[in-house]
């Protein structure tokens, strides 16, 4: 009885007290969003894909060394284990920024960041299935086209930096 008569006086509360947007990406809201996530993994699978393109695979387990097959097939798991984590991070993360911090209004300023999205999280797939260069490099530059996006729907100059990364590639700042 108690219990119904603290909701009733809640919900009327509720009603009648001013309220305002609020964004997050944990739905706390702490307003803490940033791509810096996404493009470590996207480099990250850049670089393992470029490191499963270099592994020997012409060991003959018959005639070769017992511990050279072993080796190259530990390898492989360990490289391929890490490029299908980061790509699930790239995933999430890029899936939370779509669906917690892009607004309706940012699709009316970057009419091409829906589909833009949508590819990227298509391309996190890809990457998965194979060992393709090309996709990792198509998902790392999306991923920064949307790094860019989100820093100007903050109100800053995006920029890019040198990584420092084995991928020499850049990671999309702000000024």
């Amino acid at each position: 009885m108690l219990y119904n008569l603290l909701m009733a006086f809640l919900n009327s509360l509720i009603k009648i007290l001013p309220s305002r947007p609020v964004y997050a990406h944990c739905d706390i809201p702490c307003g803490i969003y940033d791509p810096h996530m996404a493009q470590m993994a996207a480099h990250t699978i850049l670089r393992m894909t470029k490191l499963l393109q270099e592994v020997d695979t012409n060991v003959d387990k018959d005639n070769e060394d017992e511990e050279d097959w072993i080796k190259m097939k530990h390898d492989v798991s360990r490289k391929t284990a890490v490029k299908e984590k980061h790509a699930e991070i790239a995933e999430e993360e890029i899936v939370t920024l779509w669906a917690d911090y892009f607004k309706e209004e940012h699709l009316k300023d970057y009419p091409e960041l829906h589909d833009l999205i949508w590819k990227t999280i298509k391309l996190t797939g890809k990457v998965r299935q194979e060992i393709n260069l090309e996709a990792a490099n198509e998902l790392l530059e999306n991923v920064q086209k949307i790094a860019e996006i989100f820093w100007k729907t903050k109100g800053f100059e995006p920029i890019r930096i040198l990584s420092g990364y084995p991928t020499e590639g850049e990671i999309v700042s702000h000024k």
